[in-house]
């Protein structure tokens, strides 16, 4: 078994905290899952050949492999006939709406940020929207703040969500909370989440599983999208 990304952070008493609140009980996924794919876009990876001095918010290979993974699920998706929604994030060249963030991270200057109109802020091609698919461009962390998610996912009877993108600590995490308080069922797969920092990607990872996810495999995800029932008698 793969040793989970966070288990080297923790004591033997962290441990016991855990196994005496019962904490990361696991969830059944239900049979209407969707695919959120969480901004995988140019200025998150960078060039593919490396040289990511460019590209300031950059998560390099890591988001890559992130990338390859995410294909494979959501071609599998496809398969099964499931939804598959994609969000991008996109400031307007003045910064003017990005509020506590550009603050906090700055507006994005360049070719190679997240600003509107630029190569940065389109979907990497390997894994971008196909006909069919639902985008929509998002000025928040998460998916569901001030975006039409949640309508689409009532119209499409959605119950559970397969969150895949980045970044882990922040789109992804705070995409995840969300959607648990709304009681979707939520799955994460780990190889298919990517950030700039391991020890925020680990962190992120353990609390998601600990209180509002199941962290699974790529291939754990595959298996039960292909094990669903036929979409046409959903």
């Amino acid at each position: 078994m793969t040793k989970k990304a966070w288990e080297d952070y923790l004591t033997e008493e962290d441990r016991a905290t855990l196994a005496r609140g019962k904490w990361g009980q696991q969830i059944k996924p239900g049979t209407r899952p969707a695919i959120v794919a969480i901004d995988v876009q140019n200025y998150m990876v960078g060039p593919k050949e490396g040289g990511d001095e460019a590209y300031p918010y950059s998560c390099g290979q890591i988001g890559w492999d992130a990338v390859k993974a995410s294909g494979e699920i959501i071609a599998a998706a496809r398969r099964a006939g499931a939804p598959v929604i994609f969000t991008r994030f996109a400031l307007d060249p003045s910064g003017n709406d990005g509020g506590l963030f550009a603050q906090k991270v700055g507006k994005g200057e360049g070719e190679y940020a997240f600003v509107e109109g630029t190569f940065g802020s389109e979907f990497v091609a390997e894994v971008a929207p196909q006909p069919g698919d639902i985008a929509f461009t998002k000025k928040k962390m998460s998916a569901f703040f001030g975006t039409p998610l949640q309508a689409y996912l009532t119209d499409l009877g959605v119950d559970t969500i397969i969150v895949l993108g980045g970044s882990t600590s922040n789109c992804v995490r705070a995409t995840v909370v969300d959607a648990a308080q709304s009681n979707y069922k939520v799955l994460v797969p780990r190889e298919a989440v990517f950030d700039r920092l391991p020890l925020s990607h680990a962190v992120s990872l353990f609390d998601m599983d600990r209180s509002c996810a199941n962290v699974m495999s790529k291939d754990e995800v595959i298996g039960y999208l292909g094990q669903l029932p036929d979409a046409r008698d959903r």
